[in-house]
């Protein structure tokens, strides 16, 4: 289990991130078109996955929208943007910012993705869905850098997860 705040609060996660070095967990999400996808869709590619509590919130957008830029130099990688949100409610967030460039994935089937990751919030008003956090997975699926954001109201370390991927 992980402590995190949420505006200063304590709150807590189901486990902790996959560390490095660690094979990376498979998972099932849901795409846009409602079809799901596993770590196996994007094979032989490195992957970022950042992971939000919701798109709809500034911080969640903000830090989609600093990843939709940065997949632009990135050819060899896929930037998976993970929420609770409905892929309804992605992808009109996503055409409304024009963030063509990441793959919005949605929990709505099952919370398995995030007890795997130990991104499950347990407790607080924001129990059930994701704290922040950003894993960074190669193309042999192995973790090469993962980051808990201490503060869910605060901005991940962009540069240095870029920097590794």
């Amino acid at each position: 289990m992980a402590t995190i705040t949420l505006q200063g609060n304590e709150i807590h996660t189901n486990g902790d991130l996959p560390k490095v070095g660690d094979n990376a967990p498979d998972f099932s999400l849901v795409n846009a078109e409602l079809g799901d996808v596993s770590l196996a869709t994007y094979k032989g590619k490195k992957k970022l996955l950042s992971i939000v509590p919701s798109l709809d919130t500034p911080v969640c957008a903000t830090s989609t929208k600093k990843f939709n830029d940065a997949a632009k130099e990135k050819s060899d990688a896929v930037f998976l943007m993970i929420a609770a949100d409905l892929p309804f409610a992605m992808s009109r967030f996503c055409t409304a910012e024009g963030t063509d460039n990441v793959i919005a994935l949605s929990m709505m089937r099952s919370r398995k993705f995030a007890k795997d990751y130990g991104v499950l919030i347990e407790d607080g008003p924001l129990a059930g869905i994701t704290a922040r956090a950003l894993v960074v997975i190669d193309e042999n699926d192995k973790v090469i850098h993962s980051e808990l954001v201490p503060e869910i109201a605060q901005e991940p370390n962009y540069d240095t997860a870029l920097a590794t991927l």
